[in-house]
Order: C-alpha cells, then sequence, then structure tokens
C-alpha cells in the first residue's frame, strides 16, 4: 500500500467552512471527495510540522483540525530532515517564509514517502519550481515523491467512463 503524506493545507480545506470564491469552494469538494472515497487506499502519514501548523489559529477550528488527523500515524524527526530543507533554502528555491514547507518536503523525501498530498500551488506543488526540488533531492541522495494536490490523486472518474 502506497503512503501519503497529508500537507497542512489539506486538512485546512477538509475542515474549512463552506466557501463562496469557486476556486476555494472546488478545492474544499475535491478535498472531501478525496478523503472520503480514496484514503483508505493508503497508508496516510503526517509530521510534527503538519500538528504544529493546523494547531495554530482558533482554538475550536484548531480542535476540529486535529481531529480530522486523529489516528494518522506521526513520523518521527531526523537531523537529516533539517539538513534537506536546509539545502532548499540555501539554493533559494523558496522564499524565508516558506521554511516549514521545505521542511514538509524535506520530511516526505528523507522517510521515502510515495505522495506529498497539498494544495500549497505557490511553494510545493507548484510546476516551475518542481524541477528544482527534484534536482536537490537527486543531490542529496533522497527518493523523489510525488506532489500531487488530491484532485491529482483521485481513483476513477466516472464522467470518463462509457
Amino acid at each position: 500500500m502506497a503512503t501519503v503524506y497529508i500537507e497542512t493545507s489539506v486538512v485546512s480545506y477538509l475542515r474549512q467552512r463552506p466557501s463562496s470564491q469557486v476556486v476555494m469552494a472546488a478545492r474544499q469538494l475535491l478535498t472531501h471527495r478525496w478523503w472520503e472515497a480514496e484514503r483508505d487506499n493508503y497508508e496516510l502519514v503526517v509530521s510534527q510540522f503538519v500538528i504544529d501548523e493546523v494547531s495554530a489559529g482558533d482554538p475550536i477550528l484548531a480542535a476540529d483540525r486535529l481531529q480530522a488527523l486523529d489516528g494518522i500515524p506521526l513520523l518521527p524527526d531526523a537531523p537529516e530532515i533539517t539538513q534537506i530543507a536546509g539545502e532548499i533554502m540555501s539554493r533559494a528555491i523558496l522564499p524565508a517564509k516558506a521554511q516549514v514547507d521545505a521542511l514538509h518536503i524535506a520530511t516526505v523525501a528523507h522517510h521515502r514517502i510515495q505522495y506529498l498530498l497539498t494544495w500549497n500551488c505557490k511553494h510545493i506543488a507548484n510546476a516551475k519550481i518542481l524541477p528544482r526540488i527534484h534536482q536537490v533531492l537527486l543531490d542529496t541522495g533522497v527518493p523523489i515523491p510525488v506532489i500531487c494536490t488530491p484532485e491529482e490523486l483521485l481513483g476513477d472518474d466516472s464522467e470518463t467512463e462509457t
């Protein structure tokens, strides 16, 4: 069974109040669809970075986000994670404010997780920066995970059936 790292943005879309903005509403729908139909097909994991991020903000909403992660195993920290993230940051692939995003990527790579599931298309699932991220991972000798959105990891699409 393949393993999927659930990044913070997925949990946020899963637990947000319904949005009136078209793109956000679509992402919420796709996230719920993936969570309900696909998550049992994978081993899900998170890191302390995810726990820390979903714990921030309004305590009631934070508790709801944490509840969504209940029972999902926590990956252990390792010094190599900080080293890989540091290499991503030292090459100016991500801005300084995106340090945690580099840590998500490094965690997934270090633990050899197959998929990093995210809606963070600015700093993580970004076609312009992924080749540079891949190069760092190649240079550091760790496997390159598939970085994708819940939409990309959905199973069969009934609209394509004949």
